[in-house]
């Protein structure tokens, strides 16, 4: 698809993946609009940017998400691409914590049923423009689970069955595209108290450019692409892989 000449909105777009492909998509003329819930961040972002402005909004908040949409369909009428990117994990141990149940739920909304939510809202806006997609940012732990992330690795897996629900059911009946962002380990304060080899957000972001050029659906950054082949002959030894790497 064409990379230049959107109209962008980015989850979780104050920091991250989510500002450094805000930075890579702001070099082709596009329009964006950061979203997150620190002011602070956004405001700094956007002073990073030639074209794009913020909203100050909780994604896990219905309300919120009831103003981001409004805003969004009387000023930007012209949106045509949604990146689902906010996120958040916790690192733990099922048997040795009390609150996994919280920190699952937590996850749960803001990895899964908030980007559904999202989508479904501002799906009627997608499908009135002629080129649109939705970019949902997924984890190589959706194929691999990640046991020192498990109730993160469940919600990440959640994510790529709506994805590939949603590209099969969309891209045969209108003109919107599905994108998933399966990447490793990302360094980012998003993943600073989890051990491991981590890559560059910018990284992320080149790759995930290249994959809407190239309209690769499935867009695996880094060793997500080794792990995914190794995971279709054998999930057990990708299991082992991926943790060892973590």
């Amino acid at each position: 698809m064409n990379i230049s000449g959107n109209t962008i909105l980015i989850t979780g777009g104050g920091s991250g993946i989510g500002l450094a492909t805000a930075k890579l998509l702001d070099q082709f003329e596009n329009r964006l609009i950061l979203v997150g819930r620190n002011k602070q961040k956004l405001q700094y972002a956007v002073s990073q940017l030639t074209n794009a402005e913020f909203f100050i909004a909780d994604v896990t908040d219905p309300h919120d998400v009831q103003s981001l949409v409004k805003h969004a369909e009387s000023e930007f009428p012209d949106l045509n691409i949604l990146i689902n990117n906010a996120g958040v994990a916790y690192t733990y141990s099922i048997q040795r914590i009390e609150d996994s149940f919280e920190k699952a739920t937590a996850e749960i909304n803001t990895n899964y049923l908030a980007n559904v939510h999202l989508t479904t809202k501002l799906l009627p806006l997608l499908l009135k423009n002629n080129e649109s997609a939705i970019i949902n940012n997924s984890s190589v732990t959706a194929l691999v689970p990640a046991l020192k992330i498990p109730t993160y690795s469940a919600s990440k897996a959640a994510l790529h069955s709506f994805s590939q629900s949603l590209r099969y059911l969309l891209q045969a009946q209108s003109n919107v595209k599905v994108f998933e962002v399966l990447p490793p380990l990302v360094d980012t304060d998003f993943s600073k108290e989890i051990d491991g080899p981590k890559i560059s957000p910018e990284k992320v972001a080149e790759t995930i450019l290249h994959g809407m050029e190239t309209d690769t659906y499935e867009i695996f950054v880094g060793v997500a692409a080794e792990l995914s082949k190794v995971v279709r002959n054998s999930p057990e030894t990708a299991i082992k892989l991926l943790n060892q790497l973590a």
